[in-house]
């Protein structure tokens, strides 16, 4: 009867391990061409909602938006806003609301990248025109980009990132 070495048996072990990972691993079948045309469709009208939302209800309309989920954050110019959900929750309810009279909030070059059936990147110039609480008008542009997630019921966005254009300096 052949002795079995220490050595043989890692390999062997070693071999199985790396059968069975390479056999469970996931594969994402590539979408479908419907599945990725019902995806886009399905974000843009959930952008378009926002910005018609947003700027007809205010501010706390984001909420109806943001993905209650242990996975949201927002970022804007390099840092983190928002590390939760519910730090945007209490922020937008008690700060924003209070300081934003009103938003008029507006998409341009909307970008959908359809990641799955249940996930899509976006990006899309953005411009806001904002009235504060004390009459001041503020207008705001620049980029976002967000992942959007169909949590079973509607999309929301599970993270976004802003990025501001530098207000335009007047000509001389």
């Amino acid at each position: 009867m052949k002795k079995i070495t220490l050595y043989t048996l890692t390999l062997c072990c070693a071999f199985l391990m790396m059968t069975l990972f390479s056999r469970c691993t996931y594969r994402n079948p590539e979408l479908t061409a419907e599945t990725n045309s019902i995806v886009k469709d399905s974000v843009t009208q959930m952008a378009a909602h926002i910005s018609i939302d947003v700027s007809t209800h205010g501010p706390a309309a984001w909420l109806n938006y943001f993905e209650n989920a242990p996975g949201f954050f927002m970022a804007s110019d390099g840092m983190l806003v928002f590390k939760d959900y519910p730090t945007a929750k209490s922020y937008t309810l008690n700060t924003v609301v209070k300081n934003f009279k009103k938003i008029d909030l507006n998409w341009k070059n909307l970008r959908v990248d359809p990641l799955t059936a249940t996930y899509a990147s976006m990006g899309a110039d953005f411009h806001e025109d904002i009235t504060l609480a004390n009459g001041q008008n503020l207008s705001v542009g620049g980029y976002v980009t967000a992942t959007a997630h169909f949590d079973g019921t509607r999309w929301k966005l599970r993270n976004m990132n802003w990025a501001i254009k530098a207000p335009e300096k007047a000509a001389h």
